[in-house]
């Protein structure tokens, strides 16, 4: 391989190079990152790990640290429908022919070293932002945290967002189980903060073992949901406080928009209120929570997509909903894998949909959409079942009025192919997106 392939060969070419697609360990991705010699990646590097949250918390730490005037990177996984996605510099997404260079270094420095998919893109960023000569990096954790290659990485700062059961296979079954690989990314010394309410022993154990000065939510920092407005309050190092009031509403989970805030803080930057406040509106994550205005054969439709695909998720995402009703119905587009809790899933968002179009997603992963229709029918709702993602998505705009909304959750591959297919959409049609 060479630097004359496109993107897409080099990502087939990734797909096939280690015998297996998660590898867990720290091991084989070390001994390449030492041979690429990256050193310290920026003068700030802030980790994000946790069961859910990561996207935003890392689009909320980002855009403070860009309204400060920092030249900021940003390594989030999975993408939705362009690899470059992952890899973001001063907010746009790294060009096909940087991530190609990327590919070509680790390539030649990792030798006889097998490596995954998702270690070789890993090393790839980092590679990208020493590159770069950046300010500050934001990287968020995938699978896990202890053993995942982002954890290469030593950070100034590490955040963990919340604690839910989620890729049981590898991360255990238990809340326990999961804290203590969350808090595998918490460094000697380095500020750890939670963002989960109830964080488990474990997590709480390895803080005091490294001697991190733990910053948890309900204790040290915390938001308050008042009407139309909301406020926050947290504590620098030295343990005094400060507290911003009557925010106005995010469309993006404001709890992680309140662990970001006390991030922060602590990076001993400059706290201008107005430009921290300018900077959480300025955030925005496609695929969650994220609002579309469409025009579907000449009339208004709206849209809203979000990547939700376990318990926790679909309990945030229904209070949100629960919050904000349509004036007409809310009519769903279900998706999801095989291996997430789909009871779980369902349940909180009982009542809230009116009538529901379920869909195989196109992975040999996905869930079939007539154990979807099931369970829904079990619950006593209204499902009709289609052959992909399109389909659904053509049914149910066919029938949505303009006070009706459709939302589309359920997994990252159900929101990538429905992206797909809003890009796809006539010119006379189109799209109006905002995110958050």
């Amino acid at each position: 391989m060479n630097q004359q392939r496109t993107l897409g060969d080099w990502l087939a070419y990734l797909e096939q190079l280690h015998p297996s697609a998660i590898d867990m360990g720290l091991e084989r991705s070390q001994q390449v990152l030492a041979r690429l010699a990256l050193g310290r990646l920026a003068p700030h590097v802030v980790t994000v790990t946790g069961t859910n949250g990561k996207g935003s918390t890392c689009a909320f730490v980002a855009a403070m640290l860009r309204a400060q005037g920092l030249k900021v990177g940003v390594y989030s996984s999975p993408h939705l429908l362009r690899y470059n996605e992952r890899v973001l510099i001063e907010g746009a997404e790294v060009s096909d022919e940087r991530l190609c260079e990327a590919f070509a270094a680790v390539e030649a420095a990792r030798g006889e070293i097998s490596l995954t998919y998702f270690e070789m893109g890993t090393l790839a960023a980092f590679w990208l932002f020493r590159q770069s000569a950046l300010d500050a990096v934001v990287l968020e954790v995938g699978l896990g945290g202890r053993l995942d290659a982002v954890n290469l990485v030593d950070a100034d700062i590490a955040l963990v967002t919340s604690i839910g059961v989620d890729h049981a296979d590898y991360l255990g079954d238990t809340r326990e189980s999961v804290a203590f690989e969350k808090a595998g990314i918490f460094r000697a010394g380095k500020p750890a903060l939670c963002g989960d309410l109830d964080p488990p022993q474990p997590l709480l154990d390895k803080a005091r073992e490294l001697g991190c000065p733990l910053f948890l939510r309900g204790r040290d920092f915390d938001l308050d949901i008042a009407g139309d407005s909301w406020h926050w309050h947290g504590r620098r190092l030295d343990g005094s406080s400060v507290a911003l009031r009557n925010l106005p509403l995010l469309d993006l989970p404001m709890e992680n928009a309140s662990l970001a805030l006390q991030a922060f803080l602590l990076m001993g930057l400059s706290w201008d209120e107005a430009q921290v406040r300018q900077a959480l509106q300025a955030a925005r994550i496609t695929g969650r929570l994220d609002r579309r205005a469409l025009m579907f054969q000449g009339r208004p439709v709206e849209l809203m997509l979000d990547v939700g695909h376990n318990p926790h998720a679909a309990e945030y995402l229904a209070r949100r909903l629960a919050a904000r009703p349509p004036k007409g119905r809310r009519l769903a587009v279900f998706g999801l894998l095989a291996d997430k809790d789909l009871q779980g899933v369902l349940a909180p968002l009982q009542g809230l949909v009116d009538e529901w179009a379920v869909t195989p997603l196109a992975t040999p992963r996905s869930r079939p959409a007539s154990a979807l229709a099931q369970a829904l029918t079990n619950l006593g709702a209204s499902v009709k079942s289609y052959a992909s993602v399109d389909a659904a998505l053509e049914g149910q705009c066919a029938q949505a009025t303009a006070d009706d909304q459709i939302l589309l959750f359920g997994s990252f591959f159900c929101v990538g192919e429905a992206l797909a297919w809003l890009e796809r959409q006539a010119p006379e049609d189109g799209v109006d997106g905002s995110a958050g």
